[in-house]
C-alpha cells in the first residue's frame, strides 16, 4: 500500500465525463473512482473528455504508461486495489456484511439509478451527460438507441414494463431501508473508515439528489431516510467542496478534445510525465482517425434513423423491434 502511493506521487490523472449538476463529474460511472480518489488522498487531476459518449473505457486513470480502464479488471477502482496503487478495503473482502452490501448498491441501486435515468424520466438528464457536445440528430439517435439497451438489461419489454418498474422500485425502497439502518449515525458504514462501498453509494446519492428532477421517485424514496442524505451531504463537504480550495489537487483541466484513451502496461512508470513529441504526434494521429470514424458511423446512424421514419408511421414501436445499442457504461 505504501509502495503505491509512493508511486502514485508522480502525476495521476483521472479522465472523466464533464462536470454539470454541481457535481465535479455528471456521469454517474465516473463519479465513483473520483470519490474513491478523493477518500484515498490521492494528488490527481481531472481531465474531461466528451468525444466518445458511447466509450465504455471512460472513466479511466491514467500516469505515465500505466493506465486503468474502466472496462478492464472490474473497473478502475478494481485495478488501483489489484494493482496495490490504492485499496481502502483491505480487512474487509471476508466480511459476508460488507460484501452482501455491496453487491445491493452495485445491484438493485444501479439498476434503479439506469431505470431512472434512461426511461422512469424524461431523459433531460442523461442527455445534458452524454450527448449534449453531440450535433442534435445524432444526439437523438445514440439516445433512442442508448434507451433499448437498457430495456434489454433491465428485462424491459412492452408486456413486462409495469411488472419490472414496479420490482425495481421495491428493490430500491429496500436497499434504502437497510443502509439506512446499517449506517445509524455512523460516519462511514463500516469500521469508521471509507471504503469502495462508501465511495458507490455517496455517489449514487449525490446524483440522485443533483442530477435527476424533483418529481423522480427514486429521489423521493431516497429522501425519505434523512440519515442517508446528512451522510451524502457532509462527505460531499468533506470531500469534494474543500478539495477546491486544496492546492494538492487539482481539480479540473478540461479537455474536450482529449486524445482517445491508450493501452498501457499495468505497472507505474519512474519515468516523468511528459512524453516525446514523436508519440504525442502518433496519438493525435490515433484520435483523428478515431474522430472521423466516429462521425461517420454516427452520420450513418442518422439516416438509417431517418429512413426508419420515413417508412413507419411509429418510430417508437420500430426502434423497440430492430436497433442495436452502444455499450451502456
Amino acid at each position: 500500500m505504501e509502495d503505491g502511493c509512493e508511486r502514485i506521487e508522480e502525476q495521476l490523472t483521472l479522465v472523466a465525463r464533464k462536470p454539470s449538476f454541481g457535481l465535479p463529474t455528471g456521469c454517474p460511472v465516473c463519479l465513483p473512482v473520483y470519490i474513491y480518489l478523493r477518500f484515498a488522498n490521492l494528488p490527481f487531476s481531472l481531465r474531461t473528455n466528451s468525444n466518445f459518449p458511447d466509450s465504455d473505457q471512460i472513466p479511466y486513470v491514467e500516469s505515465g504508461t500505466y493506465v486503468a480502464f474502466n472496462n478492464e479488471k472490474g473497473g478502475v477502482i478494481e485495478s488501483l486495489i489489484e494493482d496495490g496503487l490504492a485499496d481502502l478495503d483491505y480487512d474487509l473482502l471476508a466480511v459476508p456484511e460488507w460484501l452482501s452490501t455491496k453487491a445491493m448498491i452495485s445491484s438493485w441501486l444501479t439498476d434503479a439509478l439506469m431505470y431512472e435515468l434512461w426511461v422512469g424520466s424524461d431523459g433531460s438528464s442523461a442527455q445534458k451527460i452524454y450527448f449534449a457536445d453531440l450535433p442534435w440528430p445524432i444526439g437523438k439517435v445514440l439516445f433512442h438507441k442508448q434507451l433499448l439497451v437498457v430495456k434489454q438489461l433491465l428485462g424491459i419489454t412492452k408486456d413486462s414494463a409495469e411488472r419490472r418498474e414496479t420490482e425495481i422500485y421495491r428493490k430500491a425502497t429496500v436497499a434504502y431501508g437497510a443502509l439506512s439502518t446499517r449506517l445509524g449515525e455512523q460516519a462511514f458504514f463500516f469500521e469508521n473508515r471509507p471504503t469502495s462501498l462508501d465511495a458507490m453509494f455517496l455517489s449514487h446519492t449525490l446524483f440522485v439528489l443533483q442530477a435527476l428532477p424533483d418529481s423522480s421517485t427514486l429521489r423521493g424514496k431516497l429522501l425519505e431516510h434523512s440519515n442517508l442524505v446528512q451522510y451524502a451531504e457532509r462527505l460531499k463537504t468533506e470531500f469534494i467542496e474543500a478539495s477546491s480550495s486544496s492546492s494538492s489537487v487539482p481539480l479540473f483541466h478540461s479537455d474536450t478534445s482529449s486524445s482517445t484513451p491508450r493501452k498501457g502496461p499495468s505497472s507505474w512508470s519512474s519515468k516523468p510525465k511528459s512524453k516525446p513529441k514523436r508519440e504525442k504526434t502518433q496519438e493525435e494521429k490515433t484520435f483523428r482517425r478515431r474522430a472521423k470514424y466516429f462521425l461517420v458511423t454516427q452520420l450513418v446512424a442518422v439516416l438509417v434513423f431517418l429512413s426508419l421514419l420515413s417508412g413507419s408511421d411509429d418510430t417508437e414501436v420500430e426502434f423497440d423491434d430492430d436497433d442495436d445499442g452502444m455499450d451502456y457504461d
